[in-house]
């Protein structure tokens, strides 16, 4: 039931190597690193792509065996795949359909091509010429997106702060839009003179007729494009912002295609009328749930510590109860018709929403909602969690003389309560040469989906949280974070000539510099002296793969200290 609720969302808007034996050195080197600002640091997806491709020895020094290790990048939840880009443009394309802008359009387009033509044929040559004219219009401007951007910037746009703010704002402006609080139009000069050269005859003529659907209907399809553009730019590949805007022309240009083909289809669409705005209206509210994930992303990254888990909850249970509110006919927005009874589908409706909050409400206290794990803030920034009051503290006490813990003021918050992991490289390596454990580097982020759903997917189980809290010295480590490093721990990468200046640069340094890898989370377990005992591994959402990686570490720390 609750995959069939995260379904119905996001359908409504819019894939392990055998352990090796290998002592490689990872002790911090904060002079020859790999650049921080020009690195994309992506997450890994499956046990598959997030295993060790090469383990390479380049030199034996005395008691040092250095080696690079090369983890392979994947798609997943947060690194949308060229495939995953183009199936959320095809959703957002034939929501757009729906659009009161547009739905209108489909008869009165399709009548002018059949009467225009004056035979079958040639009308469905002309649909069809309409049709991919769309589909280059939407394309090209999915390109320049890419070209004004460049694609370094918009691989960066997911941890940047100011990006994510403006995204924030931006999904409000959609939403308040849809919502009937104005209309987001093109200047009218501009409409009209693309609209007076769509008379013309030829394919120039029907092309410009393309461009004026394109540019009439944007009041309704402007907010759709921005937020599949913003979404396709900040998580997708370099050509995501174009394969996003292909999935959204074509299934745009479908029905003007298809009721070309069979005109007679064209009485079985239903009229015109106020459902249509109420189209609208469901995804702005939406687009307003939606943009405060981007809120979130600068919430956590710049320590503001106003969006909690709960408070982001609340906001969300808020946003929904009123959607499901809207759809039983008892508020009403400036361009809704009446509603003089309820329809069966906008009932059934309004039960899936009504159910989701319902779904949603317990997480006020603690409930993991895995469903929608990864989305959510970090559990450990709830303030009252029922789950979690009896599991505080780690299982055993682990005392060492390391009397504070660097940096876990800042940290806390991030990692999973009951968890006591330490956030600096050479404190971890101490502790582990004072406890006789193995150290468990953990890579993360505070905008890594896939962190989240591993924590509340796999440490969450039993077996894999008493191996953690037992058998291992966690390092934490956060490579995405914006605090500023002090003074005197700042220098300059020999390797990029450029300042490391904040925490979240320092740890990615040392990631890229000592693994070769850019992806998040990576589990790297090593001994006190920071050699790899068992390649690496990335997301494995399956609890049993990540006991057996867990044991393999500690059997060989236990076999090497014999």
């Amino acid at each position: 039931m609750k995959k069939f609720f995260i379904l119905f969302l996001t359908a409504t808007m819019f894939m392990t190597l055998p352990a090796v034996k290998v002592y490689a050195s990872v002790n911090q080197d904060t002079t020859t690193v790999a650049p921080p600002d020009d690195m994309v640091f992506t997450e890994v997806g499956s046990a598959q792509d997030s295993a060790v491709n090469k383990i390479v020895k380049d030199s034996v020094k005395k008691d040092t065996v250095k080696s690079t290790v090369a983890v392979k990048k994947a798609g997943d939840e947060e690194k949308l795949t060229l495939w995953q880009t183009f199936i959320k443009g095809l959703l957002f394309g034939f929501a757009a359909i729906l659009m009161p802008c547009i739905f209108p359009m489909l008869p009165l387009t399709v009548s002018f091509f059949t009467k225009k033509a004056g035979s079958k044929s040639k009308a469905v040559g002309q649909a069809i010429i309409y049709g991919l004219s769309i589909i280059v219009i939407y394309v090209a401007l999915g390109m320049l997106v890419t070209i004004a951007f460049g694609s370094d910037a918009l691989n960066a746009l997911s941890t940047n702060g100011i990006f994510n703010a403006f995204f924030f704002l931006m999904l409000v402006v959609f939403g308040a839009s849809f919502l009937g609080a104005f209309e987001i139009t093109l200047p009218s000069a501009f409409v009209n003179k693309i609209d007076a050269k769509s008379d013309k005859g030829g394919l120039m003529g029907i092309f410009f007729m393309a461009f004026s659907l394109a540019l009439v209907s944007f009041s309704c399809t402007g907010p759709l494009i921005g937020t599949l553009l913003v979404d396709a730019a900040s998580k997708g590949d370099r050509l995501g912002p174009a394969v996003g805007m292909f999935g959204f022309s074509f299934a745009l240009a479908i029905p003007f295609a298809l009721f070309a083909l069979f005109p007679s289809l064209l009485k079985s669409l239903p009229k015109s009328g106020g459902w249509l705005n109420s189209v609208k209206v469901v995804l702005g509210f939406i687009e307003l749930a939606f943009a405060f994930k981007f809120l979130s992303n600068v919430d956590l990254a710049y320590h503001w510590n106003l969006l909690d888990r709960e408070v982001f909850l609340a906001i969300w249970i808020a946003i929904f109860t009123l959607m499901g509110i809207y759809l039983l006919g008892k508020i009403k927005f400036s361009h809704d018709s009446d509603l003089p009874y309820l329809s069966v589908p906008r009932t059934f409706l309004a039960i899936l929403v009504f159910a989701w909050v319902v779904y949603l409400v317990p997480g006020m206290w603690g409930a993991p909602l895995k469903s929608i794990s990864a989305f959510l803030p970090p559990t450990a920034t709830q303030d009252f969690d029922l789950n979690n009051l009896t599991a505080a503290q780690p299982i055993t006490e682990t005392k060492t003389s390391i009397k504070e813990k660097k940096y876990a003021e800042l940290f806390h918050r991030l990692t999973p309560k009951g968890f006591d992991p330490y956030y600096d490289f050479e404190q971890a390596k101490q502790a582990s040469k004072e406890l006789g454990k193995p150290v468990l580097i953990d890579f993360t982020g505070w905008n890594c989906v896939n962190c989240r759903k591993m924590e509340n997917n796999v440490w969450s189980n039993a077996e894999v949280a008493k191996r953690l809290k037992n058998d291992f010295v966690m390092a934490e480590l956060v490579v995405d974070d914006k605090t500023e490093l002090p003074v005197s721990e700042h220098y300059v990468s020999t390797f990029s000539k450029k300042k490391i200046n904040t925490i979240g640069k320092k740890w990615s340094d040392f990631q890229a510099a000592t693994f070769n890898s850019n992806s998040q989370p990576q589990y790297v377990i090593v001994d006190g002296d920071g050699h790899v005992l068992v390649p690496p591994q990335g997301a494995d959402y399956e609890p049993e793969n990540y006991i057996k990686f867990l044991d393999s570490g500690k059997a060989a720390f236990q076999n090497k200290n014999k």
